[in-house]
């Protein structure tokens, strides 16, 4: 099979473990790019985040933000899917009774519940300044992307249990790191991201490779013509993938363009 496109998370997956893009990984990419590959970055990060990624990289390409609910080529927005507002008035309910920190983005800005350290500590990884909000539904209006719940490791496993069946069946939830919980319409995935950017490039899913390592990656890792998952991914991650490559601190992401692009 000779591959089109090649969509890569980010955190996990893309940078090491100090979150870094290493030297090789990138002239990787570069040299992928270069043979006509189509290459882009999935992940849950928003725009602004992101596009730190593509100026390490030092490229130009189509990205895939907020976990599949925005999916942007040429500069372009091709797909956007915002929450219910019933579903984020219930989200965000919960998380407010169960004293989580919860996280907004909304018209591609940051808002928070509160001004704590979790809160900074997320503010300072997606490089936006954050805003308390007063009133949810005035960020219902401008349309919610996703919504995210950062806490203790233990406590976002408890929200996932206690969540099953609670929620309104018109919401994805998974963890995308350990202390993340996020939400996004139930339209919204990375699979359904790539099946977008599909369309728009005229790529089949055959002609697609999605490498991940986390549970929001499931989608577009069984999706994809090819499913790779990074060696640090969990066992349930790597069962769901057709091929299991290096770490992230491996370089696992060049070892993937090279056995299955640069070699073909």
């Amino acid at each position: 099979m000779k591959y089109k496109l090649l969509a890569v998370d980010v955190d996990g997956t893309l940078l090491n473990s100090r979150l870094e893009i290493t030297v090789h990984t990138k002239q990787s990419i570069q040299k992928a790019i270069q043979k006509g590959i189509v290459f882009t970055i999935c992940s849950g990060r928003p725009i602004q985040g992101v596009k730190l990624m593509t100026d390490m990289l030092e490229v130009d390409i189509p990205v895939i933000t907020y976990n599949g609910a925005m999916v942007i080529a040429d500069g372009k927005v091709i797909f956007s899917c915002t929450m219910r507002g019933e579903d984020v008035l219930q989200i965000e309910r919960l998380g407010q009774e169960w004293g989580t920190t919860i996280v907004i983005w909304a018209g591609n800005r940051l808002y928070v519940n509160k001004m704590n350290e979790r809160a900074l500590e997320y503010a300072q990884v997606s490089k936006v300044e954050p805003q308390v909000y007063t009133d949810v539904k005035e960020l219902i209006d401008i349309g919610v992307s996703k919504v995210l719940w950062y806490d203790e490791i233990e406590r976002i496993k408890e929200f996932e249990r206690r969540l099953d069946g609670l929620l309104n069946l018109t919401v994805n939830f998974y963890t995308s790191q350990p202390f993340y919980l996020e939400f996004v319409d139930q339209n919204v995935s990375k699979a359904v991201a790539l099946e977008k950017m599909g369309e728009y490039y005229g790529i089949t899913r055959e002609e697609m490779i999605a490498v991940g390592d986390g549970f929001n990656d499931l989608a577009m890792i069984e999706y994809a013509g090819l499913g790779v998952a990074m060696g640090n991914a969990p066992e349930e991650v790597k069962n769901a993938a057709d091929y299991v490559t290096l770490s992230n601190d491996e370089d696992g992401v060049a070892k993937v363009i090279e056995v299955f692009i640069l070699n073909q």
